[in-house]
């Protein structure tokens, strides 16, 4: 894999029919409620984690609330059920449907460390709807588009095999779950250099000619500089794991580990 795996944030392009389908069921049950803020948080995580928005951007509860907003302008609002507290509001189950809660990381934890085959009828965690990235044959780190089967070795650990977020199914992989699976790192925000401690180790992206992609590597020293209108412009020592080479670079090659 010699291509930049995205990382970048895509633009909101607007929501997709079935998820439109799923506003307006929303809206009718709820009314004026439906622009509350926590309301809106919900939903939002609920459409971001649904099946169908794999490979699109993140919904943000505030495009949520604006969607609302605007049907609103366009139709009589129904007032708010009586049993309903706002505290406790969360979509119907029928609304709600083939959105599926991301669950813990440490749920996938208990199961990796257990090793165990699962039971006739047990059933593998669907992994196809977690945000979660693997480690390639090349030792570099990749976002995950979906999880597409997995078997059980003979020595109890278990293997998936998966699809690379921007790559082919001629580079699906099949990968150990302990040892190469985990949560997405996230890209760091220019305020979060604080956070970087020498002794770190992070996911750091390695630009070399030919290739640009993302390896684990250890903080070794930082140079705290002032901030200016371009952001952070400290300097990050940093060692790679895989081949032990030396670098320093600025923060937005960084990616925090989950």
């Amino acid at each position: 894999m010699d291509r930049l795996r995205p990382r970048e944030r895509k633009v909101f392009s607007g929501f997709t029919d079935i998820e439109i389908e799923k506003l307006e069921c929303l809206f009718t049950e709820y009314g004026e409620l439906s622009v509350n803020r926590d309301f809106c948080v919900k939903v939002a995580k609920g459409i971001s984690r649904s099946t169908g928005r794999a490979g699109k951007p993140v919904v943000k509860w505030d495009e949520v609330q604006s969607w609302f907003q605007n049907r609103q302008k366009t139709s009589p609002v129904k007032a708010a059920p009586p049993s309903i507290n706002q505290k406790e509001i969360s979509p119907s189950p029928d609304v709600s449907k083939n959105v599926a809660a991301r669950p813990d990381a440490s749920d996938l934890k208990k199961t990796n460390e257990s090793n165990q085959v699962p039971k006739a009828g047990e059933k593998l965690p669907d992994l196809s709807e977690l945000e979660f990235e693997a480690r390639s044959r090349d030792g570099a780190w990749y976002d995950v588009e979906r999880f597409l089967s997995h078997r059980f070795l003979s020595s109890g650990e278990t293997e998936v095999r998966v699809r690379f977020v921007g790559f082919g199914a001629e580079e699906d992989e099949w990968v150990n779950v302990k040892n190469d699976v985990r949560e997405r790192s996230i890209p760091l925000e220019n305020w979060e250099c604080q956070k970087v401690k020498a002794g770190d180790v992070m996911l750091c992206l390695q630009e070399r000619k030919d290739q640009a992609i993302y390896y684990d590597a250890l903080i070794l020293d930082i140079e705290r500089k002032m901030h200016d209108i371009r952001g952070c412009r400290c300097l990050f020592s940093i060692q790679y794991d895989h081949d032990k080479s030396e670098e320093k670079v600025r923060l937005r090659r960084l990616c925090r580990r989950a």
